[in-house]
């Protein structure tokens, strides 16, 4: 299953009967799915149709969809009042021959205020019928559009992802081989802070001291960190590699490497391995930044 960003744009526009229609919608990150939509009056009833159908093919993003839909020819007609024509009539018996009792002509008719309407014509519930297949096929068709962009961005973000990926696991690689941590060199940290100690505990107990080294070495031992944070990179690319809608997934993970990335960093007693604990911070933060536009 591809990516997807959550940033899109699509529009689909078409004709049924006398209306033409359009489709336009924007998708920007959303923590959720987020549908704000905008349809014009008496097209309401598609709301429950547009929701389901965006929701089954998404799952994050605030979207906003507009429907327009325009008439491509007048669609007035004529409509006679026929209780104004009838009083009409009824005036003309009571005066008799007050009046002419030539029969009423027809622009006589449409001379007399009231008795012709002229109103939006009232289409057929067949053709509205099918204005609304159509209208919602059209839809189906933006729905697409979008989603093909969202995963076009998505096969970019992919890239960018996996690129960073792999900086920061050959920082892990960095820190893990650092000078530091040989066996020869935390012998050496060891022993420089065991003679400094004695130097100024003299009083103290010798196992005593040893013993409070021994922990002191083992709380700033690093060893966990990397194996977590090396897990957290298989975890991250295993995601990736799985596709859909990974996002909060690998938002969650991104909290796990900063956290990985800061004990180091506060553990850390060399220089070069505070210096690839700092840039590990910054990598995992422009990773993290990107993770936000993932669905």
């Amino acid at each position: 299953m591809a990516l997807q960003s959550m940033t899109g744009f699509a529009r689909s526009e078409g004709t049924s009967g006398r209306f033409r229609w359009a489709w336009e919608m924007r998708s920007v990150n959303g923590k959720g799915l987020d549908l704000r939509l905008r349809l014009p009056g008496g097209a309401e009833h598609l709301e429950g149709d547009i929701r389901r159908m965006a929701g089954e093919v998404l799952s994050r993003g605030n979207l906003q969809i507009g429907l327009t839909l325009a008439a491509l020819e007048p669609g007035v007609e004529p409509v006679i009042n026929r209780e104004a024509l009838a009083a009409i009539e009824r005036l003309r018996a009571e005066l008799g021959d007050l009046i002419d009792p030539a029969p009423l002509r027809l622009d006589t008719i449409l001379g007399l205020r009231g008795v012709v309407e002229f109103r939006e014509r009232q289409d057929s519930e067949e053709e509205r019928a099918t204005r609304d297949l159509a209208v919602l096929d059209g839809f189906a068709h933006a729905l697409g559009a979008l989603t093909a962009m969202r995963e076009s961005e998505g096969a970019a973000l992919l890239a960018v992802l996996s690129s960073q990926l792999d900086r920061i696991g050959t920082l892990v690689e960095t820190i893990e081989v650092d000078p530091s941590r040989s066996v020869a060199g935390i012998s050496a940290r060891l022993m420089q802070q065991l003679a400094l100690l004695s130097d100024h505990a003299a009083t103290l107990d010798g196992d005593r001291l040893h013993a409070e080294v021994a922990l002191l070495a083992t709380k700033a031992d690093i060893r966990e960190e990397l194996d977590r944070l090396t897990a957290h990179v298989a975890a991250a690319r295993g995601l990736l590699a799985a596709g859909g809608p990974v996002g909060r997934k690998l938002d969650f993970l991104c909290q796990e490497f900063n956290r990985e990335a800061n004990t180091i960093c506060s553990k850390s007693s060399s220089a070069a391995v505070t210096a690839a604990g700092v840039e590990l911070k910054v990598v995992i933060d422009q990773f993290r930044e990107q993770v936000q536009n993932l669905e």
